[in-house]
Formats: structure tokens, sequence, C-alpha cells
């Protein structure tokens, strides 16, 4: 496999993109800042909630409940985790109060969904979400009936992406050969361990002149990092552009 990162804009023709393997028959996508923009207003919703139940549990203003909201992220891999190691809180209560936001600014995408529908093989959602937020967020979107599955953070047993423990449980969960498969994720740290374990890596980054919701610790993408294979900031352009290429033509 080619590991050197192809830039969207640098695929000029079909013969550029069928150094991608062609046996895929399992297309994995990260949900939030991936199946819909980063520049969408729905992270921040989501952020902004979780500020605030930190606020309630800790009776912090909202400076310091902020700043241990990101230490705990920075830490854990998510907030909850913090709040499961440190305080022993459940996650019920936690991911229905984060996720109860308004997804109305979200509308559906007959590229996007064209897109994916048309991708052989399985589909499936990789987040470290909720179920519930998923099953919405993919509905507002009208993706919801293009997913064969969704492993949500419960089934990762609460234990956030990048941890290997979490690809090992969903590989094994649903019986994926990781050099079948491609992985779609916002988070470069995400695709580390895909990569290793043999999946095609693509990250979904906004474009350099689009401001987005992001700590400074996640913007440190390197573009030329190894184990990164695509790069794309348009998800919808970027399936749609392999159609009738090789990664989709089951060739081996």
């Amino acid at each position: 496999m080619d590991h050197g990162v192809k830039i969207l804009s640098d695929i000029p023709s079909h013969t550029a993109c069928t150094k991608v393997p062609s046996r895929i028959d399992t297309w994995v996508f990260d949900l939030d800042n991936t199946l819909y923009p980063a520049t969408s207003d729905l992270w921040p919703k989501i952020d902004q909630r979780i500020t605030l139940y930190l606020g309630a549990i800790y009776g912090l203003d909202g400076m310091s409940s902020r700043a241990l909201q990101k230490y705990y992220y920075e830490r854990y891999g998510t907030t909850l985790r913090g709040l499961m190691e440190e305080l022993g809180i459940g996650a019920q209560e936690y991911l229905e109060f984060t996720h109860d936001i308004d997804r109305s600014s979200l509308l559906p995408d007959p590229l996007l969904a064209g897109a994916i529908g048309a991708l052989p093989g399985r589909k499936l959602i990789l987040t470290n979400g909720s179920r519930e937020h998923a099953l919405l967020t993919a509905g507002a979107l009208g993706l919801e009936s293009h997913f064969d599955a969704i492993f949500d953070i419960a089934d990762a047993d609460f234990i956030p992406k990048p941890a290997p423990a979490t690809y090992a449980r969903f590989f094994g969960r649903h019986e994926i050969d990781p050099l079948r498969a491609v992985i779609f994720d916002d988070l470069a740290r995400n695709l580390i361990i895909p990569h290793e374990s043999g999946m095609t890596t693509v990250l979904v980054a906004p474009a350099q002149s689009q401001a987005v919701h992001r700590e400074a610790f996640e913007t440190d993408q390197v573009a030329a990092a190894p184990y990164i294979d695509f790069v794309t900031s348009d998800l919808a352009v970027f399936l749609n552009g392999l159609a009738g290429l090789d990664i989709v033509s089951g060739n081996t």
C-alpha cells in the first residue's frame, strides 16, 4: 500500500486512485465533524452543553468549568471518561444532557447520501458519541437508511477512540478485516491504530481558509503523516469521485 498522502485536489485522474486497495467491503465513518462539515454549529452546541454539565456537577463558573472540561478531554479522550474515572458518574444522564441539542441547522445532504448509498459493501458509523445522537444526526442529514450499524461509546465500554482496545472491540463485534476496510475521521490521531491494523485511512479536514471549532492539540494534523492515505475537505465530492474507480471495483 502506498501510504503517501493524497490531497483531493492532487488526484487528477482515474489512475491516481488505483493505489488504494481494491478489495474494500467495509466503509467506516466517524460522525461528528466528518459526516457533517466541521464548520457546522452542531459540535459547538454539544461543547457548550458539556460545559454546562460540568458547571452543574462541580458548582463552577463558566470559565472554570470549561477549563476542567478541556483538561478531561485532553487527558482521557472524552470529558465523559474523565468524569467516570474521577467521579464514578453514570454515562446515561451525561449523554442525554450533552446531546440534547437543536439539529435544525443540519440539512439533508442528497449528494453525500447518494455517494454513501452507492458504495459497495457495509457502511458503519464509529463514534465516541451516543447511539441516539448518531441516529438523530444521521437522520437530519438524510443518511439514516444508508448505514448497516452504529458502534457508539457504550459499545466501546466508554473507552474512546483512539484507544487500541476500542478498535479491537469494533473489529471483533462487526467481523471486520482491516485490510478490506476504509475509515474516515476528522482527527488524525484516530487514524493511527486503523492504519497500523491495515485499514485505508482518509482524513476529513476543513480547508485552510475555514474557521472551525477545534482545540489546539487537535489541529496538529501533519499532512505528510504516514498513517494518512488520503485527505479531503469535502467528503461527498471525495466519495463521488470514487465511482467507477478501482477502490470500489472489487478487483483483486
